[in-house]
């Protein structure tokens, strides 16, 4: 009996525990690679919020969250053979991705505005000011120009406004207003184009 009682214990003494076993997520992801659509299902609604989660966290926004959830899935699908689940679980392969391009995304994003922020600093030195704007900038004065200005729609007028008689640039009406810059910079424009036309302003 007690040959028999010590067996089990010398069968486990010095056996090295077993791996980490494939869940079934990464069974289909490892199935994805002969490129059927139909084993893509289960590993899209698997990993798709692990994507977005992790995108969140990186971007705090969930629309562009959304973008890149959708551009990782895509590579997930494209990319599936390089898989290795000895090296990774599938959810952490998919985050490690995500992370990647949400991070790509936050620096171009921030490319985009640096390069806004001097087109807009580069319009307002005064070098590529456009006619027309100051045309109506050496005729806003008056009750002419009150007439006009009472003609704008209201968001026109606001944003014409805070940009001439305020100083303030694109950016800081902008801000002021609440509003996206590429729509302050329309509604600038159109405001200054009617103003030009009610006062009779040519384009020179």
């Amino acid at each position: 009996m007690a040959i028999e009682s010590a067996c089990p214990v010398r069968q486990t003494v010095g056996v090295p525990p077993p791996t980490t076993a494939r869940g079934p997520v990464d069974d289909a992801l490892v199935a994805c690679v002969d490129g059927d659509p139909a084993s893509f299902g289960p590993v899209y609604d698997a990993l798709a919020p692990v994507a977005y989660g992790t995108s969140l966290g990186v971007l705090r926004d969930p629309d562009h969250a959304a973008e890149v959830t959708q551009e990782v899935m895509v590579e997930v699908w494209q990319t599936a053979a390089r898989f290795d689940p000895a090296r990774a679980s599938a959810r952490t392969w998919v985050a490690t991705l995500a992370r990647r391009r949400a991070v790509d995304r936050v620096r171009s994003e921030q490319s985009r505005r640096d390069r806004d922020q001097r087109d807009l600093d580069t319009s307002v030195a005064g070098a590529q000011r456009d006619v027309v704007a100051e045309d109506v900038e050496r005729r806003l004065e008056g009750a002419a120009v009150r007439r006009c200005l009472d003609a704008l729609t209201a968001m026109q007028r606001e944003a014409v406004v805070e940009a001439y008689y305020g100083g303030r640039t694109y950016r800081e009406v902008a801000d002021q207003l609440g509003a996206a810059l590429p729509t302050v910079k329309s509604r600038i424009r159109d405001g200054l184009g009617r103003l030009r036309d009610c006062l009779g302003v040519n384009r020179g």
